[in-house]
């Protein structure tokens, strides 16, 4: 998930050579068809017109999207035009919200700045987890989220080198508890700077690998769950400024905006992670700014953050979530 730390990025990063695929959003014949292929969200709250979304998770024809500016969560459907509040912003202290991931009934929130993680059933709203960094007085951007199929909860940290892990078995608490690191990326390749560091975050289908990516530099790190291993992925020379990513199989899409036109990446991974070659980069005149990424069915379901707009302290336009066919 790309945060609005920075008011600048740095450089873009070289694309590699691979032509633009344009999406057949409007397509008539499309997966869907007749269902809108943008949601507007409703500014409705403290968020205003300001919503500037991040994260978007998915569950049959339900979609959740979250705002950076207040923490507000919107919930649309796949045949509505408009998505709107469904968990209010300011709640449980949720007064940022980025990185989102539904898993079964549960939503799971990141809370960036706030360095908290909030869960929620999805039938009552109730809040049935909640969990913090440890309160030592440095910066933290709790970012993305990712579930193993074990059930096992994993979060990036953007301004900490760490990665946290929340076990299947302790995903309701009574109170706010500590988020437990399970790998440090102290000492290790995948170096830390002043900027946006670890962001969109997958999990491989045995629950031993995660996927990270390093949005400034167009990297993409390969971390073994169970040894803390780190090591780059091996892109033959390619880069990915990847932010929110979706894992399938040794398939990886990525959502791409500091680098070149916005676009949705397709990565073929090798069976083992260690390497992958990028194969496409689908684009449409929807896309502003596109964070995150979540699959719902035939179609891909896009957030537009204006971020940008913000850095430059511009007039944003209506926020949207764009849906296209899955690459």
């Amino acid at each position: 998930m790309r945060s609005s730390l920075t008011t600048t990025l740095a450089a873009a990063v070289a694309l590699t050579l691979v032509a633009a695929v344009p999406a057949a959003a409007h397509d008539p014949n499309g997966p869907g068809r007749g269902r809108p292929t943008t949601y507007l969200l409703d500014p409705v709250g403290a968020a205003a017109d300001d919503v500037y979304p991040e994260g978007v998770a998915a569950r049959g024809d339900d979609f959740y999207v979250s705002s950076t500016t207040d923490g507000t969560i919107y919930r649309g459907d796949l045949d509505e035009p408009t998505a709107t509040p469904f968990l209010p912003g300011g709640q449980d202290g949720r007064a940022m919200a980025v990185g989102l991931k539904v898993d079964g009934r549960t939503l799971l929130v990141a809370g960036g700045a706030t360095g908290r993680v909030w869960a929620y059933d999805l039938r009552t709203r109730e809040l049935t987890g909640s969990w913090q960094v440890a309160q030592d007085g440095t910066p933290t951007f709790v970012n993305d989220i990712a579930v193993s199929a074990q059930g096992d909860v994993y979060v990036t940290d953007s301004m900490r080198p760490i990665l946290y892990r929340i076990a299947a078995s302790e995903r309701t608490t009574t109170g706010t508890e500590l988020l437990e690191p399970v790998v440090s990326f102290e000492g290790t390749v995948f170096t830390y700077d002043q900027d946006v560091n670890a962001n969109g975050l997958v999990i491989s289908r045995d629950g031993r690998t995660a996927v990270v990516a390093k949005t400034r530099t167009g990297e993409l790190f390969r971390v073994g769950l169970t040894d803390g291993s780190v090591e780059v992925i091996d892109l033959g020379g390619g880069s990915v400024a990847g932010d929110g990513l979706l894992l399938d199989g040794n398939r990886l899409l990525a959502a791409e905006w500091t680098a070149g036109p916005p676009s949705v990446v397709t990565v073929r991974l090798s069976r083992d992670l260690t390497s992958g070659t990028v194969v496409s980069r689908t684009t449409d005149p929807s896309f502003d700014d596109p964070t995150t990424i979540a699959r719902a069915g035939r179609s891909l379901l896009v957030v537009n953050s204006q971020f940008e707009t913000r850095s430059a302290g511009g007039t944003p336009e209506p926020f949207t979530v764009s849906r296209i066919p899955v690459p």
